[in-house]
C-alpha cells in the first residue's frame, strides 16, 4: 500500500516564488543522500520518461551539478546547480540555470536561486524547496513548461528509489 504522502505547489506570483514541500516515506540522511550523491541522482531526478546523466558534480559550498535530462529521443536538456550553501541534512541553497552542454547559462530561460530544507517528521522526512525567480513572467514560464507535472512525477520515482533502498 502506497503510504498518503504530503504534496504542496504553491506559486506566489506577487514574490517571484515558487514553494514546493514534500514528504518521504524514508529517513532524513536516506532522502538527503539522494538528493546530494550524483550516483543517485541519476537514478531519479528526472520526469518519466525522461533519464538523467550527470556531467560533472561537486557537491560543496562552491562547487555544481552539471546534468542533462534526456528523452527517449536522445534529446539532452542541461541544467546546472551552483551551490552556495551547505548544512549537512540539513539543507543547501543555490543557483539553477538551464544551460547547454558546456554548463553556460541559457539567457533565454529563467534562473533562480533555491533554498532546500530537509525536516524530519517522525519515521518520515520533509523536504522544503523554496525557488525564487527575478520576476512573476520567469515564475509563469517554468510553469507554463510543465514544472507541476515534472516535479509530480520526479518525485514518484524518488519514492520507488528510497522503497529500493530501504530493503
Amino acid at each position: 500500500m502506497k503510504p498518503d504522502l504530503r504534496f504542496n505547489f504553491i506559486a506566489d506570483m506577487q514574490k517571484g516564488t515558487l514553494t514546493v514541500r514534500r514528504e518521504f516515506a524514508a529517513a532524513r540522511q536516506l532522502v538527503w543522500d539522494c538528493y546530494t550523491k550524483s550516483e543517485l541522482l541519476d537514478q531519479w531526478y528526472a520526469p518519466k520518461p525522461l533519464t538523467t546523466k550527470t556531467q560533472s558534480f561537486d557537491f560543496r559550498e562552491g562547487g555544481h551539478w552539471h546534468f542533462a535530462m534526456i528523452d527517449p529521443n536522445g534529446t539532452h536538456y542541461w541544467s546546472r546547480t551552483d551551490y552556495e550553501t551547505i548544512t549537512p541534512i540539513d539543507g543547501y541553497t543555490g543557483y539553477d540555470s538551464f544551460t547547454d552542454e558546456t554548463g553556460a547559462a541559457n539567457p533565454d530561460l529563467p534562473r533562480s536561486h533555491l533554498a532546500m530544507t530537509f525536516t524530519d517528521q517522525g519515521s518520515h522526512t520533509l523536504t522544503e524547496t523554496v525557488v525564487s525567480y527575478n520576476s512573476a513572467e520567469d515564475l509563469q514560464t517554468v510553469i507554463d513548461m510543465g514544472m507541476e507535472e515534472g516535479l509530480t512525477s520526479t518525485l514518484e520515482r524518488l519514492d520507488e528509489l528510497l522503497l529500493k533502498l530501504a530493503v
